[in-house]
């Protein structure tokens, strides 16, 4: 065995940044074409290939996603785009397509493969079949229990990646047509409209507008409303079961979330790689994790088929706690100010935690708060303002300020974290 890699999301450039900042041993991300996340930020080439040196100065791996299913017309600039993936560093390819596959080593085949889990791995031949025809790695299919995923690992040498934490989606491997049959955007190309979280009710064919709700609620239900999935307390059997990449899902999400996650994650790791059998879950790493906007968490398919409890049949809306509402830049040890990125509105008077990659968790009550002229301010109202602000233990560039949530705010939604 050895140590499992820590794979993150990296939906944008300040998002890879934090993530490698954060712990994380690899980052996958997209271009402007040929991903599956067509709404995320991206990446223009400059960017990825700013964002690649980037990591790769800290020792970080960056994978690019190539894993749409074509059409013919997507094709015709699939060589060039591999090529310029390679010659700006890409450390490998994330794919799906059979199609893809072979362009991409007929153009560039020193560019090691990725399986998707688009492609649905779920059973060793299948691993067999593409091991044989030049795949590095396969990302297995959600839908694997742990005694499944041993059972591939004994037939198989490939790597295995494993989805440990992230939204789950309705449909098998996330291979969904219900966007594309209810608001024409194909989630197979990267436009999923994300209709499995919409309200539905029960309709009877003859009575026409008299809607039903499936549960007694007159709000109607959200049947294929799955929790998250969080195996942050399974890694020990992860570990024992052969897994060589722990993948967190979420380039769709926030800063906040993505150091997060990364932190708790690496964190849980690096306790557990050293002997897996004496494994202590601490509190904290489920703490931080209860922090960023969530749905309530699953264990998915690790131990066996999801039952009712898994799903969510009441709302669609994400829980959170804790407003992410600054990001460090500056720290002076003299002065003990701090030069703060306001990210959300924070006044003086409020009790805030502080936590970074080095920095441990700790509380704040911001009694000083200065303009960048050492002004006295009340407040950091405007987006991306930079405040300073004195606090009471040392800080470091890039760690995270935030606030508890008052109940009834408003922005509970799943775009706000």
């Amino acid at each position: 065995m050895r140590k499992p890699e820590l794979l993150a999301p990296a939906g944008n450039l300040e998002k890879l940044q934090m993530a490698v900042r954060y712990g994380a041993d690899a980052v996958y991300l997209g271009g402007k074409s040929f991903g599956l996340r067509a709404f995320a930020d991206n990446f223009e080439i400059a960017e990825m290939k700013e964002g690649i040196q980037f990591a790769h100065e800290r020792g970080v791996r960056v994978y690019v996603t190539v894993n749409i299913f074509p059409h013919n017309a997507d094709l015709n600039a699939l060589p060039s785009y591999l090529e310029t993936l390679r010659k700006i560093g890409a450390d490998a390819l994330l794919v799906s397509d059979p199609g893809v596959i072979k362009i991409a080593q007929e153009t560039v085949p020193d560019l090691p493969l990725h399986l998707s889990t688009q492609a649905n791995n779920v059973n060793w031949a299948s691993a067999q079949f593409w091991a044989e025809h030049g795949v590095k790695r396969i990302v297995l299919a959600r839908e694997l229990s742990l005694p499944e995923i041993k059972e591939i690992r004994v037939h198989t040498t490939v790597e295995l990646e494993v989805f440990v934490h992230g939204a789950m989606c309705i449909a098998y491997s996330g291979r969904c047509l219900l966007s594309n049959y209810l608001a024409g955007r194909d989630a197979n190309r990267g436009e999923c409209a994300h209709p499995c979280r919409w309200r539905y009710a029960l309709v009877e064919e003859k009575r026409p507008g008299q809607f039903y709700p499936v549960i007694e609620d007159e709000r109607g239900t959200y049947i294929f409303n799955s929790r998250d999935l969080c195996l942050l307390p399974y890694l020990p059997e992860l570990i024992k079961a052969g897994v060589d990449s722990f993948k967190i899902e979420g380039r769709m999400k926030s800063v906040h979330y993505v150091a997060t996650v990364v932190r708790a994650y690496r964190q849980a790791i690096d306790a557990c790689w050293p002997d897996p059998d004496q494994f202590q879950l601490n509190p904290a790493w489920m703490a931080e994790l209860d922090k960023v906007s969530h749905r309530d968490y699953t264990t998915g398919f690790l131990f066996g088929k999801p039952t009712a409890q898994d799903q969510i049949y009441g709302n669609s809306s994400y829980r959170r706690t804790y407003d992410f509402i600054g990001l460090v830049r500056e720290y002076n040890p003299v002065t003990r100010l701090a030069v703060v990125e306001q990210r959300g509105h924070f006044a003086r008077g409020e009790e805030i935690e502080v936590v970074g990659p080095r920095t441990a968790l700790f509380t704040q009550l911001l009694t000083e708060l200065y303009d960048l002229d050492g002004q006295a301010i009340e407040a950091a109202p405007h987006p991306q303002q930079l405040v300073q602000i004195r606090v009471d233990q040392p800080v470091e560039a890039f760690d995270l300020l935030r606030r508890p949530r008052v109940m009834g705010e408003k922005g509970d939604g799943a775009g706000a974290d």
